[in-house]
């Protein structure tokens, strides 16, 4: 998979900018604030509908511009396609595939995929829970893109449940009763989604970890593949362990994720009183969590935040990301790499090994302040930006 041009209309700080690119290594080499980032992330923002940077589309709007437009020509399986999203603040975005409108923005996600590596990355590892609640979500939409209408729908309900959570703390009467068996309709409808939103990143992370591993040793000096490891947090209690649950399942001729459904309505029951007091849901995938962890042994292990250096950390983050890319490979794609910065965070090893793991990938992107901070091992085209302005160099 390989992006072979890009338009930009209005997004970040480009009016209008035509870039036509080749599989392999493209460099983007410039001073900070020039423009340099803003070409991957806008390629990153057609994979996963939001930005690496922001949470929000309105920074991405050209100051003055009302609205803003990517479209790129995408190459995957020998066939091209173009693909457009139009992002409109305040509004719904639109998105077309080859010119025909798409009834929902979000069906865009997930036909490119892309794999970013930002100095960011530090965050999955060191910062809140949300952030890596949002990279397994980022992952399990790639992977498969209904996810993003199921995380929709989730979020969707789940912002109704609390909106009746704040209004039944000071509710009396008859006026509680309704109230309280509208909640009842609520946690069916937010079990049923989260139940299955939760059942996809369990199995997403057990997917996962192997690769983790396997990058981990590949970037940390006098590492094993057993040294780092990730686990699942949910708020949700486990029914039984997942080998009895399928046992279970199997004798009574049910689907193992009622179960899951069953412990989470039974958790929300026994929250309940907690959660009017709060005015918040208190259970659920919004407030799960992936456990990551160094160490030789169980007894030994320990969490990265908190525990680790800043060396160790960077190299769990870049192995996360790694690991992405090859979990992603072996779906039977192969993910355009973007490296944001990344080199300028890391030593000489660290560097020299990134560069070796990702260069025989089908697409890099990369951005660099000087062109020393690319790897020589990541030789290829190279674009000067300065001020808006993108250029070739010989």
């Amino acid at each position: 998979m390989h992006v072979t041009h890009l338009s930009l209309h209005d997004f970040r700080s480009y009016a209008a900018l035509e870039l036509t690119l080749e599989p392999g290594v493209t460099a983007f080499v410039g001073r900070n604030g020039q423009g340099k980032t803003n070409l991957v992330e806008a390629v990153d923002y057609l994979s996963r509908l939001a930005s690496h940077r922001v949470a929000t589309d309105a920074p991405l709007i050209r100051a003055g511009a009302d609205q803003a437009v990517v479209r790129a020509a995408v190459v995957r399986d020998g066939r091209t396609a173009i693909l457009e999203v139009e992002l409109n603040p305040g509004k719904a975005n639109r998105a077309r595939i080859n010119r025909s409108p798409l009834t929902r923005a979000r069906d865009l996600a997930g036909i490119v995929r892309t794999v970013v590596f930002s100095p960011e990355d530090l965050a999955l590892v060191k910062g809140d829970p949300a952030q890596r609640r949002r990279f397994l979500g980022d992952l399990l939409v790639l992977r498969t893109p209904r996810y993003a209408g199921v995380q929709a729908d989730y979020d969707r309900v789940l912002k109704q449940r609390n909106t009746l959570l704040k209004t039944l703390y000071n509710a009396r009467g008859s006026s509680r009763e309704a109230a309280l068996a509208t909640l009842d309709v609520w946690d069916d409808h937010l079990v049923t989604t989260g139940s299955e939103l939760l059942a996809a990143r369990q199995a997403l992370v057990t997917d996962l970890a192997p690769y983790l591993g396997k990058a981990y040793e590949a970037v940390a000096r006098g590492a094993t593949r057993d040294d780092a490891r990730i686990e699942y947090a949910a708020s949700v209690p486990p029914v039984v362990d997942p080998p009895v649950v399928e046992e279970l399942a199997q004798q009574a001729s049910r689907d193992p994720r009622s179960l899951l459904e069953e412990s989470f309505r039974a958790e929300l029951a026994r929250r309940r009183d907690d959660e009017i007091q709060r005015g918040s849901t208190l259970v659920g995938p919004h407030r799960d969590d992936v456990l990551c962890t160094l160490g030789p042994g169980d007894e030994q292990r320990l969490p990265v935040r908190g525990y680790a250096s800043h060396g160790e950390s960077w190299s769990f983050a870049l192995a996360l990301r790694l690991a992405s890319y090859d979990l992603l490979r072996a779906d039977g794609d192969d993910p355009i790499l973007i490296l944001d910065d990344v080199f300028a965070e890391l030593d000489g090893d660290r560097r020299d090994q990134l560069a070796e793991l990702v260069a025989g990938a089908e697409q890099v992107l990369v951005t660099a302040a000087v062109g020393a901070d690319v790897p020589a091992r990541l030789s290829g085209a190279t674009f000067h930006v300065a001020a808006g302005e993108v250029t070739p160099q010989a």
